[in-house]
């Protein structure tokens, strides 16, 4: 009996120290969809007056890569096993945060935001993996809670953490996340566990690759139209760009066995409503959070 109290009692522990490791590295990947956008004004400057709709891509890159890549990393993990695919993610995320660190000019601070965005795709599904993997089945509801109220609290620290790093310098805001993750990468190393991937396909690279393109192209075309002008080669070009690459995207969906999204999922009808929702709450969100942040630095005269 004694022996099997102290058994529940170190997997209690042990779950406890997988969701603290997770919680840091889910942290920061939410944290960095909403942290730079108070740093835009101040990238501008140094970056010789870069204009906004071209700084744009240092945030739709790393959001559109992310929401691509989630469900392929997720089943990447599947099959290899979440603790390598974990690690891999963050270190490929923190090997990106330094770089966007020293980013000479906004084309290189763009590509990096991709890396760190992979990294990022990488490390979300598959902490959720170890967690679930850690903890007992009567307290999973409960560690999923907390899992989400983490990647919530980075949204929320976004706007007022990039604030005040901005106040030392813009760079500090990519900079922030380098010491810890490297900690919780070295103690992950340490003490997370090791569940085994069960094999299978490899995911759909064609369909993540094909539907970053599509949006990208749309994103193009909308950020650009003013500039280029509403019927210009360049907009029309990128609209017919993003249909090419949506319809490649729908035909890899229907044929791979691991699709990005797997087509029968639209066909329930629950599914279908909760995804509209979230697309239009996360749209106005985002919208909201980047027009008042410019607004209260620009227009308002004020520095978060």
């Amino acid at each position: 009996m004694n022996a099997v109290v102290t058994q529940e009692e170190r997997r209690a522990v042990d779950s406890r120290v997988v969701l603290g490791i997770v919680a840091v590295a889910v942290l920061l990947s939410s944290l960095d969809l909403f942290i730079v956008n108070v740093a835009l004004p101040r990238i501008a400057e140094d970056f010789s007056g870069a204009r906004i709709s071209g700084l744009s891509w240092v945030l739709n890159a790393y959001a559109i890569v992310y929401a691509a890549l989630l469900v392929p990393a997720g089943r990447l993990g599947d099959r290899n096993g979440h603790k390598m695919t974990f690690l891999t993610g963050l270190g490929v995320f923190v090997l990106g945060s330094a770089l966007c660190a020293v980013a000479p000019n906004t084309g290189a601070l763009v590509a990096f935001r991709v890396v760190q965005a992979a990294g990022a795709a990488l490390l979300t599904p598959s902490s959720l993996g170890l967690l679930l993997a850690a903890t007992p089945a009567e307290r999973r509801a409960t560690a999923v809670r907390l899992w989400v109220a983490f990647g919530g609290l980075g949204a929320a620290l976004g706007p007022v953490l990039g604030g005040l790093l901005v106040e030392l310098h813009w760079r500090w805001v990519f900079l922030v996340n380098v010491p810890l993750g490297i900690i919780a990468l070295v103690v992950g190393l340490r003490l997370l566990p090791r569940p085994a991937g069960t094999g299978g396909p490899l995911p759909d690279g064609v369909g993540a690759l094909s539907l970053i393109a599509s949006v990208g192209s749309l994103i193009l075309a909308v950020v650009k139209g003013q500039d280029w002008g509403w019927g210009s080669a360049g907009v029309l070009g990128a609209i017919a760009a993003t249909l090419v690459f949506a319809a490649v995207f729908v035909i890899s969906s229907r044929r791979h066995h691991s699709p990005v999204v797997d087509p029968g999922l639209l066909r329930v009808p629950n599914f279908t409503v909760v995804l509209a929702n979230s697309l239009l709450f996360n749209f106005a969100f985002a919208g909201m959070l980047l027009s008042a942040v410019l607004w209260m630095q620009n227009v308002w005269g004020g520095r978060l």
